[in-house]
């Protein structure tokens, strides 16, 4: 590379850095609890489209060094990229302080432990880094598709309605260096140890990200090349993990933007891994999948997958309660009687795995869209249902609700009957995809034939 090629791509990360800091700043300091969230995941993904092609758009240390274990960028341009990403963020901290004649300090938030909020930082950070590697750098995707920003971008959103409530919501050091250098006179102590955390993250997205894809990152592997079973396990299990973690801690929480939160969630790791397993994530959907046919899951496979998502919804439930003190929640709402629980359910599980049908598994498929149009779908019945029925739409989700609420004394049993009328609403879902798709059921015309 040229001295001028090197210059722009030190610059475009100083840049892209910066108004992500500094965007973090005024939306923490004018005060906006609802929208700052998705304005910072949008100042990340309008970054990453406009400066991609000059640096990569890392704008984060983690990012750097996630892509160094995993062999995408040279080790010395992780060191550069990490000093320049940290002393834009301090400078974007001091002008945000300079604007406003305030800042705030770097801490966890109130009634949380320092490792409550290296957990979250790491848990998040590990998904920030993750779905980079997946969408933007990995063989099957890279400079392959257009969603790369939005997906990237919108972890933000998952995360900062989530995991921000326990730390803040950095998972990136030099957002964490911004903050708390220009509040240095409260104490420079946070950035350090968040630091720690958010790199452990992406040292496990990177191996995370080398087993799911390995078999995909030979030399021999084409668009056409499938993973084995066990990398498609641990990303349904990852998946649904991040997934169930979300819903948990936007619940507890009492997010503003809970349903809107949890879709990026569900929407940036279909991004990450739909190429990889297909990214069902849940079981009703797997179900679904199985019933229509055409050889997409076979059975055996269906139910590998089913079992992986209903322990990673377990294990997420038993995280977010950890982090939230103990806390749990029921499944289902007390203000609402079970038959219209049930009605809701299903018919909104029905549209999300219909939905995972027709955009996901046709012969034309959505090649860009399909992660935007299946995680909607919770944004839907998240917010049309979830003072109803909680709006799970997932018997892993369900499940794993249900067995952290033990704990604190709730029974296990309600998840059984959401489990049973979501996996029907997916079998619902398979045959109404059967009738509205029949092409789908068509034996391809040879070229002869169509001659």
């Amino acid at each position: 590379m040229g001295e001028d090629s090197a210059v722009a791509k030190y610059s475009a990360e100083f840049v892209g850095t910066f108004m992500l800091v500094y965007t973090i700043g005024c939306n923490v300091l004018s005060g906006q609890p609802v929208w700052g969230g998705v304005s910072i995941a949008c100042v990340l993904t309008v970054m990453i489209y406009a400066l991609g092609k000059s640096s990569g758009a890392n704008f984060n240390p983690a990012v750097s060094l996630a892509l160094g274990i995993a062999g995408k960028l040279p080790w010395d341009q992780v060191a550069i990229y990490s000093v320049v990403q940290i002393v834009a963020g301090i400078l974007a901290g001091f002008f945000y302080l300079a604007t406003f004649g305030d800042s705030f300090n770097l801490q966890p938030t109130k009634g949380h432990t320092m490792m409550q909020a290296g957990i979250a930082e790491l848990l998040y950070t590990f998904m920030l880094c993750f779905v980079v590697l997946n969408v933007a750098c990995s063989k099957r995707h890279a400079g392959k598709n257009q969603f790369y920003g939005l997906a990237i971008g919108f972890v933000i959103v998952a995360g900062a309605y989530s995991g921000g409530s326990v730390s803040m919501g950095c998972f990136n050091p030099a957002v964490a260096f911004g903050i708390d250098v220009s509040s240095a006179h409260m104490g420079v102590k946070y950035c350090f140890i968040y630091t720690v955390f958010e790199f452990i993250g992406a040292a496990l997205a990177a191996g995370a990200f080398m087993v799911c894809r390995g078999e995909q990152e030979t030399d021999e592997a084409t668009d056409d090349t499938e993973p084995s079973i066990g990398p498609k396990l641990l990303s349904e299990f990852l998946g649904t993990y991040i997934l169930v973690l979300t819903v948990g801690l936007n619940v507890l929480s009492g997010s503003a933007a809970g349903a809107f939160s949890i879709a990026a969630s569900l929407m940036c790791m279909i991004f990450a891994l739909g190429t990889c397993s297909g990214a069902h994530f849940n079981p009703a959907v797997t179900v679904a999948i199985i019933c229509s046919g055409r050889g997409k899951c076979s059975p055996a496979d269906g139910a590998k997958y089913m079992g992986v998502q209903i322990v990673g919804g377990i294990c997420a439930a038993f995280t977010y309660s950890f982090l939230m003190n103990g806390e749990t929640f029921a499944l289902k709402p007390a203000a609402y009687k079970w038959h219209q629980v049930v009605a809701a359910e299903f018919v909104f599980t029905f549209v999300l795995a219909f939905v995972v049908l027709s955009v996901a598994t046709v012969r034309n498929s959505l090649s860009q869209y399909f992660g935007f149009a299946i995680g909607m779908c919770v944004t839907v019945g998240g917010c049309a249902i979830g003072k109803v029925s909680g709006g799970s739409l997932n018997p892993a989700v369900s499940i794993g609700i249900s067995s952290s609420h033990i704990l604190n004394g709730g029974g296990f049993w309600p998840c059984l009957i959401y489990t049973l009328v979501e996996v029907a609403a997916g079998a619902a879902a398979a045959g109404v995809f059967m009738v509205t798709q029949p092409s789908e059921y068509e034996e391809k015309k040879t070229d002869a034939e169509a001659q």
